[in-house]
């Protein structure tokens, strides 16, 4: 993974590690979805309390935000080396089987015994003491377990990084058509802005006949409306967002926030252009129309993908 990768909030991660001084095999698995902030869990069996302020610190250097979920589990033991051994205490269970004849007998009951039931019993089933779960030396569990956590981050990372890299290549298509876009509506501007000053002189021609104002003084006052319905500058701010959108999928890193504050300020410049050109009377006026509508479609596309970026 390149230092200039742009990563997915989204990974998964699973490796193989063993204890060896009991030969037990363990996986661990590492999986995240996107969050605003720092949420894990941990999914440890019982006796490794003291494992898991390392586990802490050693994917908190790794991962910076989401809902993150760590599993350590241990492996089936081989046919014929059950994990729990049981043991049938023979005495005991003649000793409850004594009993309950004695009861029936005394109460003149004709039941037979619930296997079932007397094997419940207190003391008759056993665990066997070298086969019982808390066997396992923490410590030895512990160094073997972050021993191996070195594989599960680069595993992890590797698939943060290809998924960034898909959603990074889907944004560049989106940067794309919004520049064809806009390139196609900086064709079209000068067009419009004329066709508004053509409809305002004709109005102020009207108002020449009903007023005493200067013809010059009007014209002037047409001009000035139709600049301001001019979209050049929203135009060039729609090129220097998308320019610097691209620079930041190429620069890579976190680059999440940065990502969906442009496409914030995209969103406002496509407003405003509609906003503009919404009165615009011709075919011209109407194609930027739809292409403001567009570009909008694109920032909030765009906007749902940069949030599962880091």
């Amino acid at each position: 993974m390149s230092e200039n990768s742009v990563l997915s909030m989204t990974g998964y991660a699973t490796v193989q590690g063993c204890v060896p001084e009991t030969g037990d095999g363990f996986s661990l698995t590492l999986k995240s979805v996107n969050h605003r902030h720092f949420d894990l869990q941990l999914r440890l069996p019982g006796g490794l309390d003291a494992l898991e302020a390392e586990l802490r610190r050693a994917i908190r250097a790794h991962v910076r935000r989401g809902h993150i979920e760590f599993t350590l589990s241990f492996d089936a033991r081989p046919e014929g080396k059950p994990a729990v051994q049981l043991s049938l205490d023979e005495p005991t269970l003649a000793a409850y089987l004594a009993a309950f004849k004695h009861a029936s007998h005394l109460h003149r009951l004709t039941a037979d015994p619930n296997l079932h039931e007397l094997l419940r019993m207190p003391g008759v089933m056993t665990v066997a003491a070298d086969a019982a779960p808390g066997r396992r030396n923490p410590a030895e569990v512990s160094t073997a377990v972050m021993a191996t956590l070195d594989g599960l981050f680069e595993a992890y990372q590797a698939v943060r990084a290809a998924e960034g890299a898909a959603l990074a290549a889907e944004l560049k298509a989106s940067l794309a058509r919004v520049s064809a876009m806009v390139e196609e509506a900086s064709e079209l501007r000068a067009s419009v802005t004329q066709r508004q000053f053509e409809r305002l002189k004709a109005r102020m021609a009207e108002l020449l006949v009903e007023t005493a104002i200067p013809e010059e003084k009007l014209l002037a006052e047409a001009a000035l409306l139709a600049e301001r319905g001019d979209v050049e500058e929203e135009l060039v701010r729609l090129r220097t967002h998308v320019a610097r959108f691209a620079a930041l999928l190429d620069a890579g890193g976190e680059t999440g926030k940065p990502l969906d504050f442009l496409l914030q300020e995209l969103n406002r410049e496509a407003n405003t252009l509609l906003s503009k050109t919404g009165g615009a009377a011709g075919e011209a006026g109407l194609r930027i129309t739809e292409l403001g509508l567009a570009m909008k479609l694109e920032f909030e596309r765009a906007r749902e993908q940069v949030q599962n970026l880091e």
